[in-house]
C-alpha cells in the first residue's frame, strides 16, 4: 500500500521521466504517510485519446491518483499532494507549445475490507 496510478497524455511521453518519477516518489510517499517503500506500487497509463479544455492538441495532463489505507490525517494527505506536484515538475522536461496540467488525488481504502498478499520471489 499505497496503490498509485499515473495517467498521462501521450503528447508528454517523451517529456515525462516516468521511471525516475516513480523511484523518487516511493521513498517520498513512505516518509510522508508512514509506509514502506516496498509497499508502494505505481502503474502508468498513457492516454492517446483525450479531450482537455477546448480540445486543442496543445493541452497535456498528468494525474496522479493515490489509494491509501484509511487513517491518514488530512494534513498528511495535503503534504503528500503538494510534494507530489513538486516532484512531478522535476520529472517533466520543458514542453514548449504545451499547456501542462498536473493534479494529485488521494482517496482512502477501508482498512476493514482491504487485503493484500505478496508472494516472495522464487516461491512459485
Amino acid at each position: 500500500m499505497p496503490h498509485i496510478t499515473v495517467d498521462y497524455t501521450g503528447n508528454l511521453a517523451d517529456a515525462f521521466d516516468r521511471r525516475g518519477f516513480a523511484t523518487a516518489l516511493h521513498p517520498l510517499v513512505a516518509k510522508i504517510i508512514d509506509t514502506r517503500v516496498e509497499a508502494c506500487k505505481t502503474r502508468f497509463r498513457r492516454s492517446d485519446e483525450y479531450v482537455l479544455a477546448d480540445g486543442a492538441p496543445e493541452h497535456a495532463l498528468v494525474l496522479v491518483q493515490f489509494a491509501v489505507l484509511s487513517g491518514r490525517t488530512p494534513e498528511a494527505k495535503t503534504r503528500l499532494s503538494e510534494a507530489v506536484l513538486e516532484l512531478l515538475g522535476a520529472h517533466l522536461a520543458p514542453t514548449p507549445g504545451l499547456s501542462v496540467q498536473t493534479a494529485v488525488d488521494v482517496v482512502d481504502l477501508d482498512r476493514t475490507w482491504y487485503r493484500s498478499h505478496t508472494e516472495p520471489a522464487g516461491e512459485r
